[in-house]
């Protein structure tokens, strides 16, 4: 029991190191895009935000980027109202986050390999994402609203109102305790069941879809079981580069707390978009 209680608080405070390291890279890219569009609103725009293609264009490079730092800079960009819903799918399906190290480790030739092809699909679900949301009329979160001023920009100011009143109290109490949750729950399922007998005697069209399903699992877990059992030849290219696709690592979580209904719409996407692209994949043999 000791024992047991002792593994639970080592989980609890690895878990929360964890999410105070999120914390600090997402409250730091937040401070940095405030100021940026604050002080050059309209370059930002002129360069961003007027052609939707730059947006995709852009976001599915910082995604191939390994890390996860680049998807909480577009998730900031889109709470900001600065790029659009487009972008933010083609980052999540270009990103592999952490893992994407671990990668270059194991498998650097196919890891290289990986993340150009998810940037081009990264782009390509960037631009698809958009219409679909366009064509079915569904309504994704507006802008945060941040208050412009005429005057010159204002150090003091920008600290009080901009980092502290708006950022600080607004956004990271909320975002820490969906960070920190959900990652606990994650870590408890990761932790407690055994998934690699299971996975890799699956048919290869079900192991397609069972990793993007896995890859709508906040955590390196589920991905680095799938990166596993690939080096170790039991499951094909195919379904390594889909769960690559289908997961965030652990950029998607900061939209949790700016917008669930955001981080439903995308998950669907890149669950689906990641699918389509497996079974064309297995049928061409690839």
């Amino acid at each position: 029991m000791i024992r047991n209680d002792d593994q639970m608080w080592d989980s609890i405070v690895t878990t929360l190191l964890e999410t105070l390291k999120i914390i600090s890279m997402v409250t730091l890219i937040m401070i940095v895009i405030e100021f940026l569009e604050l002080k050059f609103e309209k370059g930002i725009q002129e360069k961003i935000t007027r052609k939707p293609v730059n947006q995709y264009a852009i976001a599915s490079l910082l995604g191939a980027i390994p890390g996860c730092a680049d998807a909480f800079f577009i998730v900031s960009l889109y709470s900001h109202g600065i790029v659009g819903f487009g972008a933010l799918v083609a980052v999540m399906l270009s990103t592999a986050g952490d893992e994407a190290f671990v990668m270059l480790s194991m498998i650097p030739e196919e890891a290289l390999l990986i993340f150009v092809l998810c940037a081009i699909f990264g782009l390509i679900g960037g631009f698809i994402a958009d219409r679909v949301v366009k064509w079915l009329k569904i309504e994704t979160s507006q802008p945060c609203a941040i208050e412009f001023h005429k005057e010159e920009f204002n150090t003091k100011h920008f600290f009080k109102e901009h980092v502290y009143d708006h950022i600080l109290k607004k956004h990271i109490p909320k975002l820490f305790l969906w960070i920190f949750l959900t990652m606990i729950v994650v870590n408890f399922l990761v932790n407690n069941f055994n998934l690699e007998p299971f996975i890799s005697n699956l048919p290869e069209l079900f192991l397609i879809i069972i990793a993007a399903l896995l890859g709508i699992i906040p955590e390196s877990g589920p991905h680095l079981l799938l990166l596993i059992l690939y080096s170790k030849g039991l499951v094909p290219f195919s379904v390594l580069l889909v769960n690559t696709l289908s997961q965030d690592g652990h950029g998607l979580l900061p939209l949790l707390s700016y917008s669930l209904k955001d981080t439903i719409y995308v998950q669907i996407f890149t669950t689906i978009f990641s699918i389509i692209i497996g079974v064309m994949l297995y049928f061409i043999g690839f």
